[in-house]
């Protein structure tokens, strides 16, 4: 599969509208023009407007008088993220998007009690991948919010990936719990959690999916690997998303794939009333546009 799938499924929805904050970012305004150009939908950008005005001058001045293009002045960035996560709050858009403003300054508004977008659910990081030479999406979480996730988080956050999933059109995704070893060792946690998120998932507790580990990286997604070590079941092999123990193992599987793999990427932050597109500002114009098109897709 191809991200670009993502764009046409974003296309086929229902007019989407995406609130950026702090939108007067080189990378940010190029994947809004991509954007527009495909059509995918309209944009609210928040910022301060004289920056903003220079910014799309300098690197957008086809978005000036754009007719799917809002600029609301915000007087800092952390004004700005606030006026996106209310707008989203306020049904005004459908997906919230972080410009040039720290990631703990837009997760605050976002965790804000009177005005964010709480849902009670954890919020995880959903990244899908493109890999040259493999025929599918592979999926990784979480690798850019929740640190040493417990047993009870690593079954939300495989609940939020499931979600994305499936509104890209994988309806019963396989999910591999991974771990350094394919068996459960009582020296390493990581063992335990995935044994225990399978026996959760075969007695209903983690729905519309198919979850089976500990299984380690080669026999998650390699067929081969997987028989060489005897390893049978529905998910060896053949892994939709990869369930990382940590951070550091996603962080470091993720960049992984982008610099060793060639791999294109879009991910969002799932679990919160509208998903977020939370990329890096090494990230390219891209990337962020994939990133967009998954948003619309998951968003509900």
């Amino acid at each position: 599969m191809k991200l670009s799938a993502l764009i046409t499924m974003a296309k086929e929805k229902d007019t989407s509208t995406i609130a950026v904050a702090e939108a007067s970012d080189k990378e940010v305004l190029e994947a809004v023009s991509m954007a527009l150009q495909l059509e995918l939908g309209e944009f609210i950008l928040f910022g301060h407007k004289d920056e903003l005005d220079t910014a799309i001058e300098q690197y957008a001045p086809e978005l000036r008088k754009h007719e799917k293009v809002r600029i609301k002045h915000a007087s800092s960035p952390k004004a700005a993220a606030e006026q996106a996560v209310k707008a989203v709050r306020e049904n005004e858009a459908n997906a919230l998007m972080k410009g040039n403003v720290p990631t703990a300054t837009i997760l605050k508004a976002v965790l804000n009690k009177e005005f964010g977008l709480r849902t009670g659910a954890v919020l995880s990081h959903v990244a899908v991948f493109e890999i040259p030479g493999y025929d599918r999406f592979t999926i990784v979480t979480d690798a850019a919010m929740n640190i040493a996730p417990t047993l009870q988080e690593k079954a939300q956050i495989i609940q939020n990936s499931v979600s994305v999933a499936r509104s890209i059109g994988i309806e019963l995704p396989k999910v591999a719990p991974l771990s350094a070893v394919e068996v459960v060792n009582p020296n390493m946690e990581a063992t335990i959690d995935a044994a225990s998120l399978t026996a959760m998932n075969r007695r209903g507790q983690i729905p519309n999916c198919i979850v089976d580990g500990p299984l380690a990286l080669d026999n998650a997604v390699n067929m081969e690997a997987a028989k060489h070590k005897g390893i049978s079941g529905e998910v060896a092999g053949q892994a939709d998303i990869l369930l990382v123990p940590t951070i550091e193992t996603g962080n470091i599987l993720y960049k992984s794939l982008v610099y060793f793999a060639n791999a294109k990427v879009g991910a969002v932050i799932a679990g919160a009333k509208a998903p977020i597109v939370l990329t890096s500002r090494a990230d390219s114009a891209e990337s962020k546009l994939y990133s967009m098109a998954l948003a619309i897709c998951s968003a509900k």
